[in-house]
């Protein structure tokens, strides 16, 4: 009877061992597989999965999407889902005033470009388009608090993180948290070497990018 009564009881739990087991390949969402990788999301958090449906990268939150993506946007606002590109993909890092900052991890999940820039594109050469930040520190004010200076320049930047040109200065960027507003970019790459930005004047000039390698 003991023996009877044990099988019963392994009848009844593995049922839900199983669900236990499967429930984790149920996702709210699933993107398309880029470089051999698909984003799938569960809540507000994704993680990646390779081909074979094993979960490679676990769920985080810093990952960058919008369910309102505007693909016509340069940067950060028309990215619709996690993706890897030429091997990274781009997360993002609450910071100065709680707005976010952008930079990218590897397919490890290892971030290889700190969170550094107010708006970036996403690697589709072997380059990127973004707006960096740099502190300047101005010294000490009446009450001894260090002033701190923010200084934004639009860049090119390869897969290493390395600015390998810096466009122009970028002006009347505002880092209050109530009246920010995620700066455009104002370049674009068209392959690997071309690169068109637009002037003070409004004007559009191209620059071959070999020529400053």
């Amino acid at each position: 009877m003991k023996i009877i009564n044990s099988l019963l009881i392994l009848l009844l739990v593995f049922p839900i061992a199983v669900h236990a087991q499967t429930e984790n390949t149920s996702y709210d969402e699933i993107a398309p597989f880029s470089e051999g990788m698909a984003a799938v999301r569960i809540g507000h958090q994704w993680g990646f999965i390779d081909e074979s449906a094993k979960l490679v990268i676990d769920f985080r939150d810093d990952l960058v999407w919008n369910t309102n993506a505007d693909a016509s946007k340069e940067g950060v606002l028309g990215i619709r889902y996690p993706k890897f590109k030429n091997g990274l993909c781009m997360i993002q890092k609450l910071k100065v005033n709680d707005i976010p900052f952008y930079g990218f991890i590897d397919k490890t999940g290892k971030t290889v470009i700190e969170p550094e820039y107010l708006n970036i594109t996403e690697f589709d050469h072997k380059n990127a388009v973004g707006i960096y930040v740099r502190e300047a520190f101005q010294g000490q004010n009446e009450i001894k608090l260090g002033v701190i200076d923010y200084i934004f320049t639009e860049v090119v930047v390869n897969t290493n993180g390395e600015i390998i040109w810096p466009i122009c200065e970028r002006e009347h960027i505002l880092t209050a948290k109530r009246r920010y507003e995620t700066p455009e970019l104002r370049a674009k790459l068209f392959g690997d070497d071309l690169l068109i930005f637009k002037t003070k004047d409004n004007k559009w000039e191209t620059k071959k990018l070999n020529s400053y390698l």
